[in-house]
This record gives C-alpha cells, sequence and structure tokens, in this order.
C-alpha cells in the first residue's frame, strides 16, 4: 500500500527528534558563565509540588505551553537553536561573513542565501515593515506582542539620519494597521539619528558639567533628569573637552527635531517608544535625549518614552534610583526597560587599556544582584504610583522573581505597567509560561533586508554565545513535545496545514491537539 502523507509527514517528525536527541549528545557546548546563566531544569521545589499556584513557570505541560506553535516551527526552531548552541558552528559563520570571500560574488550569493533561510528567518521578524507586521499579527494570535526594530547601525553623518528617521517613522506608522495593543513597543536607536561622532561630543560635555558643575556650562542643553551618579564611569573625558561649534550645535538640533517627529507619530498612533542603550562612551548623549524627550512628551500615569538601564554597569542602580527620584519631584512618569547588557567585552578592553576599573560587575553573581535590586524597586514603584517597567532577560530567576513579586503587588497583565520581554527566537518557553502566567509579554523584534540587519546579526552571536548555548531549556521542552504530538496522533489523526516547508519536504503537516 502506497505511504499516506500522514504517514510520511509523522516518520518526518520522528526522524528529526531522533536526529535531535543523536545530535544533543555528540555536541560539545562550551557554557560561558560569565556572561549568562544557564537555564536550570524545570522547578522542582517542595513548594511547588505543595502549593501549585505558586509557581509562576509550568514546563511540565508542554501541550498547553506550546499550543500556540505549529510543529513545523518546532521543527525549524529546534534545529537552528542547536545549530547556534554549537560555539565553532558560530565562530565559523562570523569568520565568513567578515572575510574577504564575501567579495566574491557567487560564494557572497551562496552565504547570504544560508543566512537567510537558517538565522535570519529564526531571530529576524522580516524584511519590513509588512512582514514584520505579519509576525506581530502571529504573535498576538499566540497571546505574545511585538517590539518592534528597525535593525539600523551606527550613522555617520546627516543624511544617513534622515533615512534612518524616516524608517522608524514608517515603522511606527505601520503600527496604526495592526491590531490594538499588539505592539508594546517601538523601539529607537539615538545611534541610528544622531552621527556618533556628535553622539561622543555630547557625552564628553556632559560628563565633564557633571565634574564642574560651578565652571562649565552647556547652553545648549535641554531640560532632563539627572544622566549620572558619583559612581559612574568617567575616564572618557580625561580632558576638558571644547565647546561645541556652530555645526555641532546645529547638527544637534537636527538630531533632536528627528526623534520629536517620531516621537510626535508615537503619540498619535498610540504607541510607546523605548530608546535602546549603548556603550559608556556614548550612553551619557542617549541619555540626554532620553530624558530630554521624556520630560517634554510623558504625562499622566503611563510614559510614552522609556529608557534603558543596563544592570552589568555598578552605577546602573544609583542612575536609575536618581532619574526615578527626580521625576517623581518633577510629577513626571518615568519608564525604564530593564536588561542585563551587551558590550561586556569592549568595554572591559577599554577600561584595562586604560588602566583604570572596569565599568562592569565583577561578576555574573553581582550582575544578577542588581537586575533583581533594581526589578524589585521599580515594581514597588510603579505599584503605588506612575511609571513603567520591561524586564528584558532570559533568566528564569530574574523572570520568577519579577513575577512573584508583581503578583503579590497585584501587577497584572491588565495593569500596563510591567512588560515582560526577550529576543526574537529565543527564551521562548520562558515567554509562553509568562503568558500561561497572566503576564503581558513581548518578543523583541528586529527588522530589515538581510544585508542591512547583518550587523545585528553578527553582534548578537559574538555578544550572546554563552545565551546561545543556554538555550538548551527550549530545545529540550521543544523536542519533548514533538514527541508527544507523533505519540498523541498514533501516526493517525494528521491534518495539512499550511506549512513553508512544504517545497522542501514532501508534506509539512500541522498536528491539531
Amino acid at each position: 500500500m502506497a505511504m499516506t502523507t500522514n504517514d510520511r509527514s509523522a516518520k518526518l517528525i520522528r526522524s528529526f527528534v531522533r536526529c535531535l536527541r543523536q545530535f544533543r549528545f555528540a555536541q560539545r557546548t562550551t557554557y560561558n558563565t560569565t556572561t549568562t546563566t544557564i537555564f536550570p531544569q524545570p522547578e522542582q521545589t517542595t513548594s511547588n509540588v505543595h502549593n501549585p499556584g505558586d509557581r509562576v513557570y509550568d514546563f511540565e505541560d508542554t501541550k498547553h505551553l506550546f499550543s500556540s506553535v505549529k510543529t513545523y516551527k518546532l521543527i525549524r526552531s529546534t534545529a537552528n537553536l542547536s545549530m547556534a548552541s554549537v560555539e565553532p558552528v558560530v565562530d565559523l559563520g562570523m569568520w565568513l561573513l567578515t572575510s574577504r570571500l564575501m567579495e566574491v560574488g557567487l560564494f557572497r550569493e551562496l552565504v547570504l542565501g544560508v543566512v537567510k533561510h537558517t538565522v535570519y528567518e529564526h531571530f529576524v521578524a522580516g524584511a519590513d515593515t509588512g512582514e514584520v507586521g505579519r509576525t506581530v499579527k502571529k504573535l498576538w494570535e499566540s497571546g505574545l506582542r511585538g517590539m518592534m526594530d528597525y535593525g539600523l547601525e551606527h550613522a555617520l553623518d546627516n543624511e544617513s539620519c534622515d533615512r534612518n528617521a524616516q524608517q522608524v517613522f514608517k515603522t511606527v506608522e505601520s503600527t496604526y494597521f495592526l491590531p490594538p495593543s499588539s505592539v508594546s513597543f517601538v523601539v529607537v536607536k539615538i545611534t541610528a539619528i544622531c552621527p556618533i561622532s556628535l553622539l561622543m561630543r555630547v557625552s564628553d560635555l556632559l560628563r565633564w558639567e557633571y565634574k564642574s558643575p560651578s565652571s562649565f556650562r552647556l547652553p545648549w542643553k535641554l531640560k532632563t533628569l539627572p544622566i549620572f551618579a558619583e559612581c559612574s564611569t568617567f575616564y572618557h573625558t580625561l580632558e576638558r573637552p571644547s565647546p561645541l561649534t556652530t555645526t555641532e550645535e546645529h547638527d544637534l538640533e537636527l538630531a533632536h527635531k528627528r526623534l520629536t517627529i517620531i516621537c510626535d507619530k508615537a503619540l498619535e498612533s498610540n504607541v510607546r517608544v523605548v530608546i535602546d542603550a549603548e556603550d559608556t562612551s556614548i550612553q551619557p548623549g542617549i541619555d540626554y535625549f532620553t530624558y530630554s524627550a521624556a520630560v517634554k512628551y510623558n504625562q499622566g500615569k503611563k510614559p510614552l518614552i522609556s529608557g534603558t538601564i543596563q544592570a552589568y554597569l555598578k552605577d546602573a542602580g544609583q542612575r536609575l534610583f536618581e532619574a526615578k527620584k527626580a521625576a517623581d519631584k518633577m510629577g513626571l512618569p518615568i519608564g525604564f526597560k530593564l536588561v542585563r547588557g551587551a558590550y561586556m567585552s569592549s568595554e572591559r578592553k577599554l577600561a584595562n587599556s586604560l588602566g583604570v576599573e572596569s565599568p562592569i560587575h565583577n561578576s555574573i553573581s553581582d550582575t544578577h544582584h542588581c537586575f533583581n535590586e533594581c526589578a524589585s524597586y521599580m515594581l514597588d514603584e510603579v505599584s503605588s504610583g506612575p511609571g513603567g517597567l520591561i524586564l528584558a532577560t532570559h533568566n528564569l530567576e530574574s523572570g520568577k522573581m519579577a513575577a512573584r513579586k508583581a503578583r503579590d503587588l497585584g501587577i497584572g497583565k491588565d495593569s500596563d505597567k510591567l512588560e515582560f520581554a526577550s529576543l526574537y527566537g529565543m527564551a521562548d518557553a520562558m515567554s509562553f509560561g509568562l503568558r500561561n502566567a497572566g503576564f503581558s509579554v513581548s518578543k523583541y523584534l528586529p527588522f530589515g533586508p538581510v544585508l542591512e540587519i547583518m550587523p545585528y546579526l553578527l553582534r548578537r552571536a559574538e555578544e550572546n554565545k554563552g545565551l546561545l548555548s543556554s538555550s538548551y531549556l527550549d530545545r529540550h521542552l521543544m523536542i519533548k513535545e514533538l514527541k508527544r504530538r507523533v505519540n498523541a496522533c498514533g501516526w493517525l489523526g494528521l491534518t495539512e496545514g499550511e506549512s513553508p516547508l512544504k517545497t522542501q519536504a514532501s508534506s509539512i503537516v500541522e498536528v491539531k491537539m
């Protein structure tokens, strides 16, 4: 008797699961414990056994956990995460993408084709606003939201800044055509709308003003919130900087106008803006843009503009506290995205080259402690007052701590004060677990053409080697769910689904359970 479509499909899933099991035992993964925490096994504490209601994540029921994920997506995600967890593979890919071989037309097209159908499709939400919009709708249908981020990198001149600002404007505009509340934030990078050289100059001047407030005034400075703390890094500015030239002041005004146009559109479109953080050499300038925009646009209890605090910096907690208290005195709602940080290697190398203490915490445990303390402080603050908090983390313990405290404080999905977030293509088990626990959860959605998004992919690969290798939990649970679906269908009951992999395999089907 001829093999049926369902038979072939089930055999494909079964074969894939068997190959993945063999691959997991064969691979040798190096975990970088200085940059990430390895995801632990599902919680099995005594308190959870006797009090299931206290549990934040439920990873036992994979059927419920991945109920919104089609089988072909589980297969593709497991394969991509398994490949990305092998550091030699990542290293080889990074070498190829930055080598002179990419100047050879045929080789370049071949490599870009492989990238597009593997890591690009897994970690990038689309090539344009139309494609990322479809991704947002799929997330919304699964109970998640999107943080839209056009993958723009550092701009060098006003011409590129104008183009970038227009792309961000279009991104904000596109949210109007998506389901209400399906987009939690649009991400803005100040480095894309203000020349890097000018951001460095502004940061130097702000640092020197803080060090010499009585003798150094900045005539161009707008009303803002505290940018520094006493323990902040100042070694970037060893000498008194010269004032901004007339041209630089004009360029600074243009950068402010670009941000104003974006914020005006966000206000009109009823979508919030979060401004990303960068390295310490330019972060003061970024905070200046963020806080001056917050002073102008944040009103009532819901902040339109949120900034980013990197918890791996030793001054993170103090800077957060100073900015929040100053905002409270002004009656200003302020929002923060809390992350661990992404420039550890470059920050430490620079500090070492200058013979000064690194601005990064000495241990990963100190970074975890800082992150959790900042999260706890902000949860207390927003539970009884204005403001907002985005917890961008892939760390299960931090998520669990924050979720439990939010429950105790009565901060739920409807409060609009707390948003959990993680990178698209990563920590899906955690995202679905928090969603199932009743919290608002977003995925960070970088998008753009393959060539334009390449710097983002390279940076993610370099920064997150340890994080990618710690994707064990997602891979483990996805394989478990794939096996469950095969066993549950008993080789029967599979129905045809809309799978983009149909052309690559004779038939991939959606398992309806």
